[in-house]
């Protein structure tokens, strides 16, 4: 008995320690409040009293009660100490950051912030347009409404509605895939969502500056997530460099791209389906009309995007509504140029029948029956569109699925991107473009590929052009399976895009056209890998993610970075570097970039690496694109 009741004690405690490291490590990686932690050891310690005082020699139905109250009572404590909902600081490194003077602007007097060095000021959350609520959801971007008083610009606005993951699978994605990952004993907070965030943000340097150029950014996440903070694309070291920065937040997913003929009638435009990319463009008219009161000039506007913001600018570029906003381009990872781009784009058949398909999935009506969106009354159709606006955010933002894509609406895009750039109609002056080697791999990173199934998984996007698609990346184990997916995932639905944006330009204005292939102990040159390069923002010092990275990085990054501030500059990425990033290298001239198509080559085939080397390179799935020509009819 003696023994069987130590050995009983011991297999309690060992399980309360357990079970108690469980609910703190979730506890941690849900980043709840301190008090959390405090509320769940009290919880811990009490049961462990009363359970070896009043419990331990009571029926076993009475011990699994206890056990499953305590299992109840913590995770009720989790539920109830997570973070609160606040917006997130524009300069968090400080407590109270200091303020600047005040700047007028069409609809009001702003104040912004200065950075903990006082180099940049911050201005976030400025209203460009009306929130787009109640009779306003999926209307055309409305001016915003002018405003007594200095408003004070410390804190971004909340990210636009969109789909969400639990904090805990934030921390483990941070833990597996992007390993930096970062434990704090401080308050956390939860950053807030709402229909109301069309604001604009904006880094300049400090003090009176004029006439600057000007970087507007359009952030990425398949035109369904994103938001304007994310550290990689800060416009914190542009700004020290000269430039005033901006980016903005813009609808997304179901509130950004539903289309419906209710609203197209409703319209004066006719317009439905792209109500995301007309609230970038009423950013641009923003910047136009205020951009000087920062230092900027409106005259001498770069726009640059990633990913899905990639794909924006592209529309962008062709859209008669957006001439004459910008001047030179940045575009990475992505592009609506193709003949039949394979995401982020639709005809407005598809758009309506995805619209009838949301409707549907929401109890509103019949879905869409053989791509064709029902027929219904006028009167029916309003009624409908009355339940939809009815409805609150948080029941239609998962209908995101059938709603990210840019539309041809007879608006914005009268018809399709490449028939805009086929007839040389487009609007930017210069263009810097490109995509990295492995953009597919967080895409197909769960896909089983094998030797055996890889024919028929590339049948679905190549049809009959897979047997010849794959003697150009032979095939014979699965780990080469795999591979070669990744390589022709990658090149299909993004390197082909740039290839072709190249080609359609390089004939009429300067097009250079980069290939990054820099790896790192945080990601390997995968989709969004070069943003941090780019943009200068590689962590240093006791920064999360610092130890990810090396001074090869940091020098890959001082290269990147300097020729997309010339090109801001200039046109042209070619020149010194900045010493940005590293000091030591100020001055030193850059490796030449080639203009794409010059002295007799093909546009599109040569690209310049940037990566553990830099300099000229053949595309190398150029013969892949070729038989993407073919397979389009280009």
């Amino acid at each position: 008995m003696k023994k069987s009741s130590v050995a009983g004690k011991w297999i309690f405690y060992v399980a309360l320690i357990l079970t108690g490291l469980v609910f703190f490590a979730v506890l941690e990686l849900n980043k709840n409040i301190p008090a959390g932690w405090g509320i769940m050891l009290l919880l811990f310690v009490v049961f462990a009293v009363l359970y070896r005082r009043k419990l331990s020699g009571r029926g076993k139905l009475i011990r699994t009660i206890s056990w499953l109250c305590l299992f109840a009572s913590g995770a009720a404590i989790v539920l109830l100490t997570q973070g609160p909902y606040r917006l997130v600081p524009a300069v968090p490194e400080v407590d109270e950051p200091k303020q600047t003077g005040i700047v007028h602007v069409a609809q009001g007097d702003i104040r912004g912030v200065l950075t903990g060095d006082e180099t940049v000021e911050m201005y976030t959350g400025i209203p460009y347009a009306k929130p787009p609520v109640g009779d306003l959801r999926w209307k055309e971007t409305q001016d915003p409404e002018p405003w007594e008083g200095v408003k004070v610009c410390d804190h971004f606005a909340p990210m636009s509605m969109q789909p969400s993951n639990s904090r805990i699978y934030d921390s483990l994605s941070q833990i597996v895939g992007y390993h930096d990952y970062e434990m704090t004993l401080r308050d956390d907070y939860r950053t807030m969502m709402s229909e109301d965030s069309l604001y604009i943000n904006i880094w300049k340097p400090a003090g009176d500056i004029r006439k600057a150029p000007v970087l507007v950014y359009v952030h990425g996440g398949s035109l369904k997530t994103g938001q304007p903070w994310y550290d990689d694309y800060s416009g914190r070291t542009f700004a020290k460099d000269g430039v005033v920065v901006v980016n903005m937040a813009y609808r997304l997913g179901v509130f950004g791209y539903y289309a419906d003929e209710a609203l197209a009638e409703e319209s004066s435009t006719g317009t439905t389906g792209n109500y995301g990319l007309l609230d970038q463009i009423k950013a641009l008219e923003w910047v136009r009309d205020n951009i000087e009161a920062f230092g900027g000039n409106p005259e001498d506007v770069t726009l640059a995007g990633e990913s899905a913001g990639s794909a924006s600018v592209s529309a962008l570029c062709a859209s008669p509504m957006a001439k004459g906003l910008f001047t030179k381009v940045i575009a990475e990872s992505s592009s609506v140029s193709t003949k039949e781009p394979p995401h982020s784009f639709r005809l407005m058949v598809q758009a309506l029948a995805d619209g009838a398909d949301t409707r549907a999935a929401l109890g509103i009506g019949e879905a869409a029956s053989g791509g064709q969106a029902p027929e219904r009354s006028s009167e029916a159709s309003r009624q409908e569109l009355k339940k939809m606006r009815e409805l609150p955010a948080e029941k239609i933002v998962n209908m995101a699925e059938l709603n990210h894509h840019i539309t041809v609406d007879g608006q914005a895009l009268a018809k399709t991107p490449f028939e805009y750039y086929r007839d040389g109609q487009f609007n930017e002056t210069a263009l810097l473009n490109g995509y990295n080697r492995e953009e597919a791999a967080p895409f197909v990173l769960f896909d089983r590929i094998t030797a055996k199934n890889i024919h028929e998984k590339l049948e679905t996007i190549l049809g009959d052009y897979t047997d010849r698609v794959l003697e150009l990346y032979p095939v014979n184990t699965d780990s080469e399976a795999s591979e070669a997916y990744e390589k022709i995932f990658s090149a299909f639905y993004f390197g082909y895009s740039h290839y072709m944006w190249t080609r359609q330009t390089a004939e009429k204005i300067p097009v250079y056209e980069y290939f990054f292939t820099k790896e790192n102990g945080r990601l390997g040159a995968w989709h969004s890998g070069e943003e941090v390069y780019l943009y200068g923002n590689i962590p240093t010092g006791k920064k999360a993610g610092a130890g990810l990275y090396t001074r090869k990085d940091l020098e890959v990054s001082e290269e990147f970075h300097s020729y997309a501030l010339n090109f801001i500059r200039t046109g042209d990425p070619n020149g010194a570097s900045s010493g940005s990033i590293l000091p030591d290298l100020e001055g030193q001239e850059l490796p030449r970039w080639k203009k794409s198509g010059t002295k007799g080559q093909e546009p599109g085939a040569d690209v310049h690496e940037i990566g553990e080397k830099t300099g000229e390179m053949q595309d190398e799935n150029l013969e892949l694109y070729r038989i993407l020509d073919e397979m389009y009819g280009d």
